[in-house]
């Protein structure tokens, strides 16, 4: 594709071709996407020397990647992904108060992260889309890791096949090289089958040339069955005697303990960072690009740095985000950025976003409708999912419910007119949205779309959090914090509140903000039982301060104050 091709804001991708190919009902061709933009909100340290810097994104990662088509396309050596499993689960983070002094009767409770709760053909939709998209990235000789289980790796893998290639039996050719079993010893016990104690790993290259360290491991011999001497050895710390064998495709690395509290940082799902080191020694060298587009629990950002790799990561849920922040930040590991695509700040919590556009948009609501959620200038308002691109999928429940007895009517009255008016607001679009919901009804529409990055960026979203910050003998002093969510989830009032620290995670301070991006200066994120201090000495020559508090549900109060 010629370099004028892609610096368009709209991608076209070869047709897929490998064999044998998966079909699901409602399996659509994904052939193009459009560029999405990236909003930069915050910086932590500095590029390197060749100009790069580390970047994590919140947004939907399929508008992360068709952003980073633009700049990256070809460019990424390996990608690992972790997605949902379809395991029909709802993950959960438990949220605890630093101490009891708010009056309430728990100090904890249990915060919903994701629900892996899928129609099989919308999950299948869902990673044939995001797969086409990896390979656009992946590099000649770039590699891909797909981590799932048994609930869907049987289709996964023909969806792998389907994109990269079969490997041609001998794993010689583009495609499948292995199926990674990855052992552990965490997990139930059953009486009615066998245990389930294994991950699967898919391994897939793009090309049949491609980056493979082979890493050898170290076994510690069995001399009481018999051993040649002569055969290469060395002896370890404790005297057993060692070889080095290639590995193989069964991995035997412990998982993360529940109760390992030094390990674990409450996200769930986490994986460990040895199995994800051992994967990018494996195909990668140092200075190599990682990408992981379902970050979760931030292991791959943790395992890039550490062993000198660039990365790449994104994620939808807001706490994922933040905790990869709070866990670099934790390591040292100062040099990253944060954007947002899509503009996805506007929703921090997802339940309440459309709350927020009826009132950001002067919708009136129709309390008495189960079809559209308001009405506006003369068009029945329907919001479409707004924390992902609106699919055509998603006009299935709108046309399933329209009142069709009051279209007939309509229609026999006035043949020539639409029956209904309709505006649909979302997030980002597939194209002919309108056009379909028009189509599938069977009746004469005038449909509108709303895309709120397109044509209502400047929608400016009221919160109800509260802070009081004031500044004092040159210092910057939090008196109070109010995070509206997090109260509403405890039951309580402001005024239940006695130490508003103990429901906060961080504090981040940028003394000097340039009215765009924040780039914090103080950074503070306590022990896990400890406060945020809450004062801070000003540093001569501090303008524009803008305070960053971010709390237990991962939802940040943001204020600005003029100084100097």
């Amino acid at each position: 594709m010629s370099k004028e091709q892609t610096n368009i804001e709209h991608y076209e991708f070869e047709p897929i071709k490998g064999y044998p190919m998966l079909n699901w009902k409602g399996k659509r061709p994904f052939r193009s996407t459009q560029y999405f933009p990236a909003q930069l909100k915050e910086v932590y340290g500095q590029e390197d020397d060749s100009g790069w810097i580390n970047k994590i994104f919140w947004g939907d990662n399929l508008q992360v990647m068709s952003h980073l088509l633009k700049e990256f396309r070809g460019k990424i050596d390996l990608i690992y992904l972790d997605p949902p499993f379809d395991s029909k689960a709802d993950y959960k983070k438990k949220i605890e108060l630093k101490k009891i002094t708010v009056k309430t009767d728990t100090s904890s409770f249990e915060e919903k992260q994701y629900t892996d709760l899928w129609n099989n053909d919308e999950y299948l939709q869902f990673m044939y889309e995001r797969l086409i998209l990896m390979k656009e990235l992946l590099s000649e000789t770039g590699s891909i890791f797909l981590h799932c289980d048994w609930h869907k790796v049987h289709h996964l893998r023909c969806i792998m096949d389907e994109v990269f290639g079969d490997g041609g039996g001998d794993g010689k050719s583009a495609g499948f090289k292995n199926e990674i079993i990855w052992q552990y010893k965490t997990g139930g016990t059953s009486k009615t089958y066998f245990a389930r104690k294994h991950d699967n790993i898919l391994f897939y290259t793009k090309n049949s040339d491609y980056k493979y360290f082979n890493n050898k491991e170290i076994v510690i011999v069995d001399t009481s069955k018999g051993y040649n001497p002569n055969t290469e050895h060395f002896f370890d710390d404790d005297g057993n005697r060692c070889v080095r064998v290639n590995p193989t495709d069964v991995w035997n690395i412990q998982a993360i303990n529940a109760h390992d509290l030094t390990t674990r940082n409450g996200y769930p799902t986490q994986k460990p960072q040895a199995l994800v080191e051992k994967i990018i020694k494996a195909v990668t060298e140092p200075g190599d690009l990682v990408l992981d587009p379902f970050l979760g629990a931030g292991t791959t950002a943790q395992a890039a740095q550490n062993t000198g790799r660039k990365f790449i990561v994104s994620d939808i849920n807001l706490a994922s985000v933040q905790v990869t922040i709070n866990g670099l930040i934790t390591k040292k590991a100062n040099n990253f950025s944060v954007s947002s695509i899509n503009n996805y700040e506007l929703f921090r919590n997802p339940v309440e976003a459309k709350e927020l556009l009826i009132e950001a948009l002067e919708i009136q609501k129709l309390e008495s409708s189960s079809v559209y959620d308001g009405e506006k200038d003369g068009y029945k308002v329907k919001i479409m999912p707004v924390n992902r691109i609106a699919t055509k999928e998603d006009l299935n429940e709108l046309i399933a419910n329209f009142p069709y007895k009051q279209f007939e009517s309509r229609k026999e009255a006035n043949p020539n007119q639409p029956v209904e008016e309709i505006m649909l607001v979302c997030m980002g679009h597939e194209p002919s949205l309108g056009a379909t919901l028009e189509n599938e009804s069977g009746y004469k529409l005038k449909v509108k779309v709303v895309d709120i990055l397109r044509d209502k960026s400047d929608l400016t979203f009221k919160y109800d959090s509260e802070a009081a910050i004031k500044i004092e003998d040159n210092r910057l002093i939090i008196e109070a914090f109010y995070p509206r969510n997090l109260l509403q989830k405890l039951s309580q009032q402001k005024d239940d509140v006695e130490e508003w620290r103990e429901m906060v995670e961080s504090i981040m301070i940028d003394w000097n903000f340039d009215g765009a991006v924040m780039e914090p200066v103080v950074i503070d994120i306590p022990p896990k039982d400890e406060f945020v201090v809450g004062e801070y000495e000003i540093p001569e020559g501090a303008s524009n301060i803008k305070v960053k508090i971010t709390d237990l549900l991962s939802e940040s109060y943001e204020e600005v104050i003029v100084h100097g």
